[in-house]
């Protein structure tokens, strides 16, 4: 891949994930991570919580006077069900803590960090050559730092690629419009054959 694309590739992977958002990328890989590597701890959490629940239903409904012996049991089942779970919870908070650290300090490595390895490397290389016409005195600025003169360097060409998509980012949000998603997420809300306005009451008739 030339250098021109390869810039061009780190800044969009960069501005995107910027864009998305490093906890919601944080969330799909934890989930990915503990359905491949973890998925006992993960079946072991649902059923306690489900277990749990159905246990305190059931403790709920039994009486404490009249049928003692079945609600110390159910209290008994319910509190080591509840003991379970904290433990189980406080090992993945702590797994998670570590998965955490390691994703974003991998995530900022593979964006940022390779950006500056790139711009370091290439500090001296030029992306591309201008015609000698263009801009004329300003075109050494293009070569700053340390790029041949009448070419545009590695860090003028990461600064206008990032220019340029958050230009179409901002385009494409503008495009889309809150009205657009409003709109929709209103429409998805009613249910087929109401309008908006009928919300199911009847005024009582005087």
């Amino acid at each position: 891949m030339s250098l021109i694309l390869t810039i061009f590739a780190l800044v969009f992977v960069t501005e995107f994930v910027s864009w998305v958002g490093k906890s919601v990328l944080l969330h799909f890989a934890w989930t990915a991570h503990q359905n491949i590597f973890n998925r006992s701890a993960a079946k072991r959490q649902r059923e306690l919580k489900s277990e749990v629940l159905s246990k305190k239903a059931e403790l709920l409904q039994t009486s404490a006077q009249d049928q003692f012996a079945k609600w110390a049991k159910l209290r008994r089942s319910v509190d080591k069900g509840l003991q379970d779970l904290e433990k189980l919870n406080s090992e993945l908070s702590s797994s998670k803590a570590s998965f955490s650290l390691k994703f974003n300090t991998t995530l900022w490595l593979l964006t940022t960090g390779l950006q500056f390895v790139v711009g370091w490397w290439y500090r001296r290389s030029a992306v591309f050559y201008l015609p000698q016409a263009w801009l004329g005195p300003l075109t050494w600025w293009l070569a700053f730092p340390f790029a041949p003169a009448g070419s545009v360097s590695c860090g003028v060409w990461q600064m206008a690629c990032r220019r340029v998509i958050k230009v179409g980012e901002r385009v494409g949000k503008e495009m889309i419009g809150p009205s657009d998603i409003g709109q929709s997420t209103t429409e998805a809300t009613i249910p087929e054959g109401k309008s908006a306005s009928d919300d199911g009451s009847k005024v009582p008739k005087s």
